[in-house]
């Protein structure tokens, strides 16, 4: 007899609020990891936050090992050059710290180890920190791919509120994308008979809707308006959990995203880019796009192309780009072909682009 089984990871604690790094050595005790522990930062974020969870993990009594990446080296690279880090130090648990880049390269190459990891971030420009998925350059493909989930996340408020506050407001784009990207999970499951979750769709929508009824709290300096970004962010890290996919979570809005990165000299924040692909989905999908890029606007992330710093041509090629970027993934990119006109078109129609 076969069983359609649906396996689910989540995170066992999550930690949001001021001053929560300390609580790593009582999250670790929790999870029974009182022996040895890695922990893959960078430079900036070792001193920011990667040191003194070394410093409170070894006063726990654990043995613990701290690797610096570089930014030199390619990402793939330092996954390779982590996982061998780990076959030889045989670590209970790995800690991510530090921004998306540094919380991937833990979380896949420990992943791949199968050894825990946690997530400490350091910013909250998008939605890695919960999510079992990993975004690496250098893997012949633009976008995530299946690692693992974290264990646990701890995001102390007190640090990440001392970010520029572009990170946050590229979180709030990444955030308002659950928009259309659940949008377009929904239209594949009808249109293609693919897996569909309401509640998880639900959730990362939740999560979208969260950040427009609390724009008001969202603005340099505010606990509160990162605590609402926070949950947010947490949330749609669980909804992928929970659904052991990323879509939804991810969209059209990402695949312009994706083609941007391939296109662009100099792309913007993964967010921001996510934000403006989100405006313009939202119209293709016949939904009240004007909300989604006021809210944008509100949380002073970028609604135009000139804002993002990114060239109007580039934007109009990632548009017909975007659908090739996953060819299976379907949305409404699949069913709404683009060509240079009907971009351009889209693109002035929604102002992100005059």
């Amino acid at each position: 007899m076969s069983l359609n089984l649906h396996r689910m990871q989540l995170p066992r604690e999550i930690i949001v609020g001021n001053g929560s790094l300390n609580l790593v050595g009582d999250v670790c005790e929790n999870l029974g990891f009182s022996k040895s522990a890695l922990i893959i930062t960078g430079p900036k974020t070792k001193q920011i936050a990667g040191q003194k969870v070394a410093d409170l993990l070894l006063d726990e009594g654990l043995e613990v090992n701290l690797h610096v990446i570089s930014s030199n080296a390619s990402m793939l690279s330092d996954v390779k050059h982590c996982e061998k880090i780990i076959g030889k130090l045989k670590p209970q648990v790995v800690f991510g710290v530090g921004g998306g880049t540094k919380i991937d390269i833990a979380k896949l190459s420990s992943a791949r180890r199968g050894v825990p990891f946690i997530s400490i971030p350091t910013s909250a420009s998008h939605d890695g920190m919960a999510s079992p998925f990993a975004s690496i350059k250098g893997l012949n493909r633009p976008y995530s791919v299946k690692a693992q989930s974290p264990m646990a996340v701890i995001a102390d408020t007190d640090i990440i509120i001392k970010v520029p506050y572009r990170f946050i407001a590229s979180g709030c784009g990444d955030v308002i994308s659950k928009f259309t990207s659940t949008r377009d999970w929904k239209l594949a499951h009808e249109k293609r008979k693919e897996y569909y979750a309401q509640y998880t769709a639900s959730l990362a929508l939740m999560s979208a809707q969260h950040i427009v009824e609390n724009v008001h709290l969202i603005k340099p300096g505010s606990e509160a308006g990162l605590r609402v970004l926070l949950e947010a962010l947490v949330s749609c890290g669980v909804a992928m959990c929970i659904g052991g996919t990323s879509k939804p979570c991810s969209g059209s809005e990402h695949l312009f995203s994706h083609a941007l990165d391939l296109i662009a000299p100099k792309p913007a924040l993964h967010g921001e880019q996510c934000g403006l692909g989100t405006i313009m989905m939202a119209s293709l999908h016949g939904m009240n796009w004007q909300i989604i890029r006021e809210t944008l606007r509100r949380v002073k992330a970028p609604v135009t192309a000139e804002e993002a710093g990114i060239a109007k041509e580039h934007v109009v090629k990632a548009l017909v780009k975007a659908p090739d970027i996953r060819p299976e993934r379907y949305t409404i990119l699949s069913e709404k072909r683009l060509n240079r006109k009907t971009a351009y078109e889209l693109a002035r129609l929604t102002g992100v682009v005059d």
